[in-house]
């Protein structure tokens, strides 16, 4: 090929890549990381906040589900791995190694023997650790806090200080009911800090907040699905 047919391909490439970064980064990623949310939710506190003052990462994800807190509150209590699963994507999660789920697939059931959970219980993500159960309120609030590697996958105790590459995560799950008709405003918050490099900024940014978005979405559309569909 020409030296003179290279360059312009080049460029056109180089463009086109540079196009698409701006569009993710002005576009896709602001409607993603605040995915149903209305503007009050993303810029209220909500519990767990605290934990983590100053995150380089949170999302505040919502969706309504018609179905009173009662009937959704006990879809959270049972998520995990070896537990009820996540209500998301079982194959991609087998894929990754956080899908191992009583019964071989995320439940479609209320399971009695996994509502029984108090603070400072463990919710696995894999077989080595997962997230610490920090609050509960029935029917209105489940939050959790792991120190995960984000490279190794690596469980720390959530006290252990911060170390390169360490994720100090909160995830909390606000259930409230709606005063115009039965029906329950389900509000995620997910926020993280870590020690600043730019491998972990790359990391978080081309990797984990893509992926993270995919699974919590589907998940609630899950938890809206069966809360809906199943009288307890």
């Amino acid at each position: 090929m020409k030296k003179s047919r290279v360059i312009p391909i080049l460029t056109g490439a180089a463009t086109a890549g540079v196009t698409m970064v701006a569009v993710y980064a002005l576009v896709v990623r602001p409607w993603h990381m605040k995915w149903g949310a209305s503007q009050g939710e993303v810029k209220r506190s909500m519990p767990g906040d605290d934990e983590i003052p100053n995150p380089k990462i949170e999302t505040t994800r919502a969706i309504t589900i018609a179905a009173p807190p009662s009937q959704v509150y006990p879809w959270l209590l049972q998520i995990g791995f070896h537990r009820a699963g996540w209500y998301s994507y079982d194959a991609l999660e087998k894929m990754i190694g956080v899908g191992d789920f009583e019964g071989g697939s995320s439940s479609r059931r209320i399971v009695p023997e996994l509502q029984e959970l108090k603070i400072g219980d463990i919710i696995r993500t894999d077989p080595a650790g997962g997230f610490t159960v920090v609050a509960l309120k029935p029917n209105r609030l489940l939050s959790l806090r792991a120190k995960i590697h984000a490279l190794t996958g690596k469980h720390l105790d959530v006290d252990a200080p911060l170390e390169e590459m360490v994720l100090d995560t909160t995830w909390a799950f606000q259930l409230e009911e709606l005063e115009q008709r039965e029906g329950t405003r389900l509000t995620v918050r997910f926020r993280a800090d870590y020690p600043p490099s730019w491998q972990a900024s790359l990391f978080a940014r081309a990797l984990f907040e893509p992926v993270m978005f995919l699974m919590e979405r589907k998940m609630l559309l899950g938890i809206k699905e069966r809360a809906e569909g199943q009288k307890i």
